[in-house]
């Protein structure tokens, strides 16, 4: 009989989450099976913010280190609640920005969709093939329904919060298998003690094969989606980095390189500004910007 079932099913929810990981060759397989994460780090770049994108612009906010908040939206950019004046190059860079910004999240959104399908999808296989219940299989829909709300309220709406994704994202599904995984414990053992553990090993060797090749094939178009957003996320970064304005003197910085990572940055950006420009830090020019609720 098969033994770690709980392990299963966690390894399973893993496949869940909106950039995708580079398949790794593993010690007596052909094939590596394909795996997709939902996190702030995208095609070797990422962003130490949380984000808001909505008909008002786009918000950048975090509670560690400076600035605090960026907004943009209509080619103008206000830094920490000051208005701060731009040159007219990077008012367009900005409106080209907040566009990219726009086009952007939705196509998360449709991404962490189709990894909630792929997860829950693969929860549901594995209680079906082993309880041999589809009505206990229907269990996972609820658990399916929540987490879609999730990403229907949260990146739906043009929001990306630190704190609810990366670990928070994953930790509700897992938490989903785990309260799945005792009602499948309960089945295994009831099978056992009334003498079908041979059912269930049966039902298990026909459930590798297929779920495997359901979930690679699911997973390759996944993976295809996520990497097919890098071409966006690399010009949001050229787009930055050719800005002239200047934050304390410094390039303003909203997505960073990862240390690990060297992104092919898109060249559709022009240069930055070798000389920066000093676009004043004038208190008389605050506005308010009200957190979204």
């Amino acid at each position: 009989m098969r033994h770690a079932l709980l392990p299963l099913l966690l390894s399973l929810c893993m496949v869940c989450a909106a950039h995708a990981d580079e398949p790794t060759a593993q010690p007596n397989q052909d094939k590596a099976h394909h795996k997709v994460k939902l996190s702030s780090e995208q095609c070797g770049l990422s962003t130490p913010f949380n984000v808001l994108v909505d008909a008002g612009g786009v918000w950048l906010y975090r509670d560690q280190g400076l600035p605090k908040e960026i907004f943009f939206h209509g080619g103008e950019l206000s830094v920490d609640r000051k208005v701060r004046p731009v040159s007219a190059a990077d008012a367009q860079r900005l409106w080209q920005m907040e566009s990219e910004a726009r086009t952007l999240m939705p196509k998360v959104t449709d991404l962490a969709r189709g990894m909630v399908d792929l997860t829950f999808d693969a929860l549901s296989s594995v209680i079906d093939q082993i309880t041999g219940s589809p009505r206990k299989a229907r269990k996972v829909e609820p658990h399916r329904k929540a987490a879609m709300k999730y990403v229907d309220d949260t990146l739906g709406t043009g929001r990306w919060d630190q704190e609810i994704f990366d670990e928070g994202f994953e930790q509700r599904v897992e938490s989903a298998a785990e309260q799945l995984s005792g009602m499948l414990a309960r089945s295994v053992l009831w099978q056992v003690f009334t003498g079908r553990a041979d059912a269930i090993d049966e039902r298990a060797d026909r459930m590798d094969a297929d779920l495997d090749a359901r979930m690679d094939a699911q997973g390759e178009v996944l993976e295809a989606k996520a990497k097919a957003l890098c071409p966006q996320v690399e010009m949001l970064y050229a787009l930055q980095d050719a800005l002239e304005y200047r934050y304390e003197g410094q390039p303003l910085r909203m997505i960073e390189v990862d240390k690990n990572d060297t992104p092919e940055i898109a060249q559709a950006a022009p240069a930055p500004s070798s000389a920066p420009e000093d676009h004043g830090d004038h208190r008389d020019t605050a506005i308010k910007l009200d957190k979204a609720k």
